[in-house]
């Protein structure tokens, strides 16, 4: 089809869409989504900034080249819709334990609270640290999962309550290392069985940690209103607990509040953004210098990497990039997260043209961690910009790095 240039993104949505014999309401369920939610896309009342979404709209109106959604294909290779999600070898393995969950109890006997939240704190600091985190990770995931379920069903009074928050736990960092692998199915249960978990166990910072975890999957899927609402809680739970409890209940605290200053930025609401996370810079403050979240690694670091990513989400690029500047990335123990910084300053050179320099930071960040980069939808997505748009001297490389991330085939 034939589609004019002046067209934006949800115009083009609408005219393919009619142009297929189908319905606002047919193409918005296909996605997951209402009706009213694909009316503002398409008459330009709301813009879609998901890349998870533009690819589902793609794939259901079964376009193979993004840039016709888009309208910013200037000649290049095309950005192609993959059929299915992004697959990992991690995840059928994943998916039985999680979801052929036994209702008896093992013939053997379970293992102590402690001994299982020690296995967990370790499996965290692994996805932490290693360049390869969804498959060594993915590789432990499934005993975790039987050992957990195993300790809460056979176990009572306190031992099961200290089960069960490590049971949740390990559910939390099930949806970290599947996100965007994981069918939609899983995901959701994965982050109903945390929050689950912790609210049997009644204990306030793992309710808050599980409401946080849970709060990423609601707005990964572009549902930031019930993202902050739930993280909003989690807060308001957590807050009279706060005096003179430990570290780790502060720190998923102000991990909300982050959370929060992601979620309102990517909706462009700037002053929000800014005062959530001041509301966590004000949490990091009050703790330790070293302090770090043993799961989100919140801390100093993270507090100031954030406000690149908040920068980058408001489209503030030169912002972005001059608080990129003052970072000492060596300083955050997470290979994850330093990989993610990087790829937000790339995402900082893009929106001011300066693909030479994205090209270059995104290299650092696959180098860092090569299975964030390649399982991150925003990374592919600038990895797949590059590839289409690099200069000239650049484009062996900028093809390396599609390929690697698996983006292109060169």
């Amino acid at each position: 089809m034939d589609l004019s240039d002046e067209l934006s993104t949800g115009e083009r949505i609408r005219v393919l869409r009619e142009s297929r014999g189908m319905t606002r309401a047919t193409l918005a369920h296909l996605c997951g989504r209402g009706p009213d939610w694909l009316k503002k896309i398409e008459t330009g009342e709301r813009e879609l900034r998901s890349h998870t979404l533009l690819l589902r709209l793609g794939a259901a109106l079964q376009v193979s080249d993004l840039s016709v959604l888009t309208g910013d294909g200037e000649g290049g290779p095309a950005q192609l819709v993959p059929l299915g999600r992004m697959n990992h070898p991690a995840m059928p393995e994943i998916w039985t334990a999680v979801m052929n969950r036994s209702l008896t109890v093992a013939a053997t006997g379970p293992l102590e609270p402690a001994v299982l939240q020690g296995r967990v704190d370790q499996t965290w600091r692994l996805w932490h640290t290693s360049d390869r985190n969804r498959t060594e990770v993915g590789a432990l995931l499934p005993g975790l999962i039987r050992d957990g379920e195993a300790a809460v069903r056979a176990l009572v009074g306190e031992q099961r309550r200290a089960a069960l928050v490590a049971l949740s736990d390990v559910y939390r960092l099930t949806g970290q290392a599947t996100a965007y692998v994981a069918p939609a199915e899983l995901a959701w249960v994965v982050a109903d069985r945390a929050l689950s978990a912790a609210q049997d166990a009644d204990q306030p910072a793992a309710i808050a940690a599980a409401a946080w975890n849970m709060g990423n999957i609601l707005r990964e899927t572009s549902y930031p209103e019930e993202a902050l609402r739930i993280v909003a809680e989690a807060a308001d739970l957590l807050r009279p607990h706060l005096d003179g409890a430990p570290d780790d209940w502060r720190g998923i605290y102000g991990a909300l509040q982050l959370h929060a200053a992601v979620t309102v930025a990517r909706e462009g609401r700037e002053g929000d953004a800014w005062r959530y996370w001041d509301k966590g810079d004000q949490v990091a403050k009050s703790l330790p210098t070293s302090y770090v979240h043993p799961s989100t690694v919140f801390g100093r670091a993270n507090v100031d990497f954030h406000a690149v990513s908040v920068a980058t989400d408001l489209r503030k690029a030169q912002k972005a990039l001059g608080l990129a500047d003052d970072l000492d990335p060596d300083v955050m123990p997470s290979r994850e997260r330093r990989a993610r910084l990087w790829v937000e300053v790339a995402r900082g050179h893009l929106q001011r043209g300066d693909r030479t320099a994205a090209l270059h930071v995104m290299q650092m960040a696959h180098q860092i961690g090569a299975e964030t980069v390649t399982y991150t939808p925003s990374a592919r997505v600038v990895a797949a910009d590059l590839w289409r748009s690099a200069p000239r001297a650049m484009r062996k490389d900028a093809g390396r790095l599609a390929e690697a991330v698996g983006v292109c085939t060169i």
